[in-house]
């Protein structure tokens, strides 16, 4: 496999949070070739305001998401579910990615959500939430890649069942090849 980057973008802030510590943990497991980027600082961006974006400068903080991201061959959100949803700093990093519309960021690069919550559902309407967004920002979500992993009687950073799942997902994204999907 060649090189390939995944800039991930993780939807808890909490400094203690199992979703970063997952990222983290995959980023380390990421397979050859593959570098993982964990783009800090989402917390910082301020909310998507069209009026900010077309700005003649906009925030140094959105222009770091967009560079990072644009630079990227992939795209993976490490996400928990608030409320049935995906979080709002996730929501605000897409909204950011997305624009100019047509051109954003995330336009055509394939993308995967996966990520843990202590409920039943394990996340799932917050990827799915996430899955959709990115579709309409442009890019290719890779539907394998999908892995909603309920944290009730798992630990999910040692459990090897599921670490499993979660660096196949990592490497399924990586490998993912959209010619090939469309044939």
């Amino acid at each position: 496999m060649t090189d390939t980057s995944i800039a991930v973008l993780v939807g808890s802030l909490r400094s203690d949070s199992v979703n970063r510590k997952l990222a983290e943990l995959l980023a380390t497991q990421a397979p050859e070739g593959v570098a993982v980027d964990i783009v800090d600082g989402l917390g910082t961006i301020p909310f998507y305001n069209e009026d900010i974006d077309n700005a003649s400068e906009i925030p140094a903080t959105a222009a770091a998401l967009r560079e990072r991201v644009g630079a990227a061959d992939r795209v993976l959100a490490v996400t928990p579910e608030y409320n049935g949803t995906m979080p709002a700093v996730l929501n605000n990093a897409i909204d950011w990615l997305s624009r100019p519309y047509g051109a954003g960021a995330m336009v055509g690069k394939p993308f995967g959500v996966i990520g843990t919550t202590p409920t039943p559902y394990g996340g799932r309407w917050a990827h799915e939430d996430a899955a959709r967004s990115a579709r309409i920002a442009g890019a290719t979500v890779v539907e394998d890649v999908t892995v909603s992993q309920s944290a009730i009687e798992v630990d999910v950073l040692t459990d090897p069942d599921v670490l499993a799942r979660l660096t196949n997902a990592v490497r399924l994204l990586a490998e993912y090849d959209a010619a090939t999907a469309a044939a």
